[in-house]
């Protein structure tokens, strides 16, 4: 956090001086590290097995706040009898189909109950346009979007069954425990390579801090996402921050720390294929969907995520205004539907296949910044055009004359027919506009100073876009052109360039009733048209007119909590599912960590937070008999947006890979899995192994030590993601001239490595050569009884700007995680040799030989 989010890092650094302790987990030791209470060097890909030995600690050591879970979590819910776990099952959960390589998740379910909704699973379509070719599937099914939002699944009819005292053996805590029970502080020290007396201060602190009195906060980024288990990471640290009671309350949670000012808000209003704004799901291309078999499936019967119609038919209001009317559903049929998943990395599959002809890049470059680039570089060259938005002229735009497949022959600049359009960026200083950090908080920049040249902002680039194109189909009679002419796309522009006032954006986003007037809360949102709102959970940020995002109250004038510094979502909320912090009386755990309770005076909940519940519901209320969105939860049910208003321990739908995270061994590991037969997560997305995407051995398979090092990817302070606003500023370049990689010591004696002069580091896909930094900072590992050394890389490299040099996610295989399709950059299996890397075909010729000598082939690792 201090090397890739130093100014979030300062209040850390704030809270340790006022007391608290920071330990910091990482294969290296980093800037955090060397201001932390303790620093946990692991093997990367092995933090699932890390976080299960404290969870079993926490089980075992009866450290779990139970009063919390019992009445928050579903810890006491029955799983049904037919569900079979890991443990039964040599590492696999029941229902699996290997040959599809997903999950039936019916025996997941509880006793009592039936959840109808998708578990995520990636629907392909035949030639039909439907999966299987049956017409004769149910509405839920035909309706079912590509994933679910942020709703957690539907649960079906009727009650589950409980036990309060937690000692049914099928109830999920009993599940729990016996999942977790080989979870030993021996088998973490074997699997992660961290010792037993380290691991158990981690857990002493952990526990020590946590409880009725005490919170702990966890922070993540990348590090826990990029792998083929990445959200199961997360899920790992839900479960455990659930059973110490520290969801919902001051100074717990689990923060996404993130790589960009704005990525939060890139999520919220997305740029993700699978979801509309506010974490609506897409509809599918499935036949036979209309709004309400959508809204049917995809919204909740309890919980906030039951007034799903009245956010999407907002939503629809705010893209076509009057054209949306009920007669023709609020254009819902404009909408685009999914044919099944469109990542990045299945659209460079397209690409390579011809199917995808054009393409829009926007502040990302894939010509070094994805995994496995080569492959990214190769799809760019089989398009018919490629738009490159960039502040500098990024790889991804000069690929076609000094791309690596130049050089080794693999491309001929007078053979590729892509025709590549650069236009320049406006920075954040250039425009007005808001970014939403990892708090939820929105808040707005003014802009300082025009744009130099022909450099546009993003809105510019869009509306203007937009504005030409309908100018273009104007007077068209197309039933095709209606949802672009139908679009309400009458934004005031200013100033010599026209741009698009954002702030008039904003307020679209926030949403009006039907006589304009900015609405303030999304509980006023309707389903019958009667209010637009461009992202339901942004609703307010405009309230009364004002642009509550511009705030900026000195912290000195208001307190703690600083409700009036920006604003963040939902309704200026700071922190989510706030009515954990008391008990299901409505009073504090604690009055330390008093936040939000119950005023039996007043009839309302009151607080320093804005409450994350009805305001008059009390406590005892029950819901009466058929009750639906939030009516139906009772006073206790705090987790709103949940179907059942818990916290989700064991999550019977709503993830493709398993209701429980488990242990799997990345994709390239030179290690087998102690934990279980099941070597690798049986439903990660495997990508075509074509020639340049081949897999390799792992664990005791043969050719598996031929990659007998573990090498992981992270960023630097001084540069930035993929390169492109940093490799062209001077003074950054100067700070961290050139690529390197990061070895210890040992390691170094071992391969002959010399300080500052030069490695190559091989993997199955391709070849990097960089300066090689000789340091304690990687520290060997001993990981099943042999000696482990881990190769660091940062990734920010590529062959344009002041400082140049490889890029390291040419190294990098596609096996995704099957639930969010990221690709696995943390974690993977390489050879490193001293010396430069061979020039031109000579390079190919190097993997090839090393590929050869591991026995790979199209089938290597692809197995379930």
């Amino acid at each position: 956090m201090a090397e890739c989010h130093p100014v979030g890092f300062q209040w850390v650094m704030e809270a340790k001086a006022r007391g608290a302790k920071v330990i910091h987990v990482d294969p290296r030791f980093t800037r955090t590290s060397a201001l932390a209470d303790l620093h946990v060097p692991l093997r990367a890909g092995t933090d699932i097995a890390f976080l299960g030995g404290i969870i079993n600690y926490v089980l075992e050591q009866e450290k779990y706040f139970r009063d919390y879970i019992v009445a928050y979590s579903n810890a006491p819910v029955i799983v049904r009898e037919d569900f079979q776990d890991t443990e039964d099952l040599a590492g696999v959960f029941s229902g699996l189909d290997t040959d599809s390589r997903s999950y039936d998740n019916t025996s997941w379910q509880y006793e009592g109950t039936e959840v109808q909704a998708p578990s995520g699973e990636l629907d392909e379509e035949d030639d039909k346009g439907v999966k299987g070719g049956d017409d004769s599937r149910s509405v839920t099914e035909a309706a079912r979007g590509e994933a679910h939002g942020a709703g957690g699944a539907v649960i079906g009819e009727g009650e589950p069954e409980r036990d309060e005292t937690l000692t049914h053996p099928r109830c999920v805590f009993q599940v729990l425990k016996r999942h977790y029970a080989r979870y030993t502080p021996e088998m973490v020290e074997q699997i992660c390579g961290v010792p037993q007396d380290l691991f158990r201060q981690v857990c002493e602190l952990l526990t020590e801090n946590s409880g009725r009195d005490r919170t702990t906060a966890f922070a993540y980024a990348v590090g826990w996402t990029q792998h083929t288990v990445g959200v199961q990471y997360i899920r790992a640290a839900a479960v455990l921050q659930t059973l110490l009671g520290n969801i919902g309350r001051p100074g717990g949670g689990i923060l996404a720390l993130r790589g960009h000012a704005s990525i939060q808000g890139s999520t919220d209003i997305p740029t993700l294929f699978n979801l509309l704004p506010g974490y609506i799901p897409m509809p599918h291309a499935h036949k036979n969907e209309d709004l309400d078999a959508f809204v049917e499936a995809e919204a909740t019967h309890k919980g906030y995520w039951g007034n799903m119609r009245a956010y999407l038919v907002s939503l629809l209001k705010a893209y076509w205004g009057d054209a949306a009317t009920e007669e023709n559903d609020y254009c819902f049929d404009y909408l685009p539907r999914l044919t099944g998943s469109h990542s990045a990395y299945e659209t460079t599959m397209a690409q390579l296949e011809g199917v995808c002809k054009g393409y829009f890049l926007v502040g990302e470059n894939p010509a070094v910044g994805n995994a496995n680039a080569k492959l990214m570089r190769l799809g760019m060259a089989n398009l018919d055009w490629l738009v490159v938005r960039d502040f500098s002229l990024i790889e991804s735009a000069t690929w076609w004359k000094d791309g690596p497949e130049i050089e080794t022959g693999e491309l001929r600049t007078e053979d590729i027919g892509t025709e590549v359009f650069f236009l320049p960026a406006a920075a954040h200083t250039e425009k007005d506009g808001s970014f939403t950090n990892t708090q939820r908080l929105l808040q707005w920049h003014h802009q300082a100073v025009e744009p130099p040249g022909e450099s546009r902002s993003d809105l510019w680039f869009a509306y203007h876009l937009g504005r030409l194109i309908r100018e273009k189909l104007a007077g068209s009679t197309d039933d095709m052109d209606r949802p672009l002419l139908d679009l309400t796309w009458d934004y005031p522009t200013k100033g010599p360039i026209a741009e698009p006032d954002a702030e008039a954006v904003l307020a679209e986003i926030n949403g009006h009733d039907a006589e304009g007037r900015p609405l303030s809360s999304y509980e006023q949102l309707k389903p019958d048209g009667s209010t637009a709102c461009g992202c339901w959970i942004y609703c307010g940020v405009y309230a009364d007119g004002v642009n509550q995002a511009a705030r900026r109250k000195p912290g000195r004038e208001q307190d703690w909590v600083a409700a009036e510094w920006a604003w963040a979502w939902p309704a200026n909320r700071r922190i989510l599912y706030n009515r954990a912090s008391a008990d299901p009386e409505g009073r504090p755990w604690s009055e330390r960590k008093a936040l939000v309770w119950w005023d039996p005076d007043k009839g309302e909940w009151s607080g320093h937070d804005v409450p994350d519940f009805k305001k008059d519901k009390s406590p005892g209320s029950e819901p009466s008999e058929g009750a639906t969105g939030p009516e139906a939860l009772s006073g206790k049910d705090p987790f709103i947006m949940q179907a059942d208003g818990k916290a989700w321990l064991y999550v019977p739908s709503g993830i493709t890979d398993g209701p429980l995270p488990v242990h799997y061994e990345p994709q390239d590991s030179p290690f087998q899995n102690l934990l279980y037969e099941q070597q690798r997560n049986p439903v990660r997305q495997v990508m075509p192994a074509k020639p340049d995407n081949r897999y390799q051995p792992s664990g005791d398979e043969p050719g598996s030590q031929v990659y007998p090092y573990v090498a992981t990817t992270y960023r630097l302070t001084e540069h930035h993601t993929a390169g492109g606003m940093s490799r062209w500023q001077p003074y950054l370049a100067e700070l961290q001239p050139e690529f390197f990689c990061e070895v210890s010591p040992e390691l170094a004696t071992e391969r002959g490595l010399e300080h500052t002069g030069w490695a190559t580091i091989v993997s199955a896909r391709g070849v990097v050569e960089a300066r090689v930094l000789v340091t304690d900072r990687m520290a060997p590992l001993t990981v099943q009884g042999r000696r482990l050394h881990q190769v660091g890389l940062p990734y920010h490299w590529g062959p344009n700007g002041y400082t140049t040099g490889d890029a390291a996610n040419e190294l990098l295989h596609l096996s995704l995680d099957p639930n969010t399709h990221i690709q696995e950059a943390k974690a993977f299996a390489v050879d490193i040799r001293p010396g430069r890397r061979p020039r031109g075909p000579a390079s190919l010729e190097l993997v090839r030989a090393y590929r050869a000598r591991a026995g790979i082939d199209e089938h290597t690792g692809t197995e379930p």
